[in-house]
């Protein structure tokens, strides 16, 4: 009786050990896939380690190896991109001794889960714990990924230090995307100059001029006049990426953004990229527009770009009704309109917020001076344009001390809120929403108002975001 008890443990224990046995064995196996290139042998590899971790767990529950058992499941399963529930088994590194070099492809595995759930601190701090391992290519990936987390969190020195003693291919994507994300332009170029001569067209370099943009708009352009040399570019590609340097530039350089956008207009093909282009360009051309005169042949240029790049049509439908809009109520409206003080109002934020046109938004908050002077609006008609035009500031402090002492708008500046501002707001407020519940007239597609439109007086809405409502288009 006591030699078949203790037969019956020697076997069991025997199963168990060539459970743990092949389980192991197959992850050696998966690994030297994984080096070699060849994927999906790998995942199959993984698979079949998860499966027999798993059965480990269940037929030995609570055997001392248990723990070691889940944990290489969890690696497995993390291995084969299945972070939801590797995480679990991940969680209980350290609760127990097990090998130290399944203890570090764990904490591997977890910080990759975690960066891939987006939770980037729990994967810096799994990633860390292995930046002094003994093992050369765990240590490696470890400092590899920590300056990844570090340049996200935009540390952009800090991950630069970290990376300082690795020169592989990947480290060195990483290391110019630091550089580029601190504004350190001279070394990123030298960095950028020598990946580019070696043709490799692998390179994310669509991420190192984004992060170069950031810091410098016309660094990150003379980058992009290296990178475009590079082959294997389409003409769409191509245009896509003049169109991103042509709408950084604009921040900052109006007359080489539309160079940018000429040049990415004229690529070939009907794409979206060279069609958003030509809008873009119609935008910066709307900068310069003062007078409502201008706006038709806009009108007429938007027409061509709808007809032959079928993909703006949304930009164009939406850019034309609103250019419609603010034409039709400034030519229009006179002295003898009703409510016509309002009614330009509205167009010229719609001039200002919506088409991005200051110089046309400050003509036409001026004529509502001119015409209506004792508009309970005029106050804020002054303040909008001493925005709009800074070298005006003086003469509106003049006219508001003058005019309108006694304005509720004024009194709001003196952190003074009075029932009378509220009223004001609440009847231009209404008075908008009566036209944006109006059928639009044929051939027009009328912009909802935002949440944020009700303008107050001294703040400026973001650009694009809209006004205080739909402009009337009679």
């Amino acid at each position: 009786m006591r030699y078949r008890i203790l037969l019956t443990v020697l076997l069991g224990g025997c199963v168990y050990y060539n459970g743990m046995y092949n389980a192991n064995r197959l992850a050696r196996s998966a690994k030297k896939a994984e080096r070699e290139g060849r994927t999906f042998d790998a995942t199959s590899l993984w698979g079949q380690v998860a499966t027999k971790a798993e059965s480990v767990l269940v037929r030995h529950p609570t055997s001392k190896y248990a723990e070691e058992a889940s944990v290489l499941r969890g690696v497995a399963l993390a291995r084969m991109g299945q972070c939801d529930e590797a995480l679990g088994p991940l969680s209980r590194i350290g609760l127990t001794g097990h090998r130290a070099d399944l203890t570090e492809e764990a904490w591997l595995a977890s910080g990759r889960c975690q960066v891939a759930l987006g939770n980037l601190t729990a994967g810096d701090a799994a990633f860390s714990q292995l930046l002094q391992s003994k093992d050369p290519e765990r240590r490696r990936e470890a400092h590899y990924q920590h300056a990844r987390l570090l340049r996200l969190a935009g540390r952009y020195e800090e991950a630069l230090s970290t990376l300082e003693t690795y020169r592989e291919p990947r480290v060195q994507t990483e290391r110019l995307l630091s550089l580029a994300g601190a504004g350190r332009a001279p070394e990123a170029f030298a960095l950028a100059d020598s990946l580019v001569a070696q043709r490799d067209t692998s390179r994310r370099w669509d991420s190192v001029v984004v992060a170069l943009g950031h810091q410098d708009p016309v660094a990150a352009s003379t980058l992009v006049d290296r990178i475009r040399r590079l082959p294997g570019q389409t003409p769409e590609s191509q245009a896509r990426l003049l169109l991103e340097d042509g709408l950084r530039l604009a921040r900052v350089d109006t007359a080489r953004a539309a160079r940018r956008l000429r040049e990415a207009g004229g690529a070939e093909g009907s794409g979206d990229a060279p069609g958003r282009a030509k809008v873009e360009l119609l935008r910066l051309e709307l900068r310069r527009v003062s007078r409502p005169e201008d706006l038709p042949p806009i009108m007429d240029s938007l027409k061509v770009i709808a007809q032959r790049f079928r993909m703006t049509s949304d930009q164009t439908t939406q850019l034309g009704s609103t250019i419609a809009s603010v034409h039709a109520t400034t030519t229009g409206v006179t002295p003898p309109t009703p409510q016509g003080d309002l009614r330009l109002f509205l167009a010229a934020e719609a001039a200002r917020d919506s088409l991005e046109a200051p110089l046309l938004a400050a003509g036409i908050f001026r004529r509502i001076l001119d015409w209506w002077p004792t508009s309970p609006y005029a106050p804020k008609v002054v303040l909008a344009t001493q925005q709009l035009d800074t070298t005006w500031v003086d003469s509106a402090r003049a006219i508001l001390e003058t005019r309108y002492p006694d304005s509720p708008y004024l009194a709001l500046i003196r952190g003074e809120p009075t029932p009378a501002y509220q009223q004001l707001e609440d009847s231009l407020g209404a008075f908008a929403a009566s036209f944006a519940a109006r059928p639009a007239p044929a051939g027009v597609r009328r912009r909802q108002p935002a949440p944020d439109d009700d303008i107050q007086p001294g703040r400026r809405p973001s650009p694009r975001a809209g006004g205080t409502g739909v402009v009337d288009p009679q």
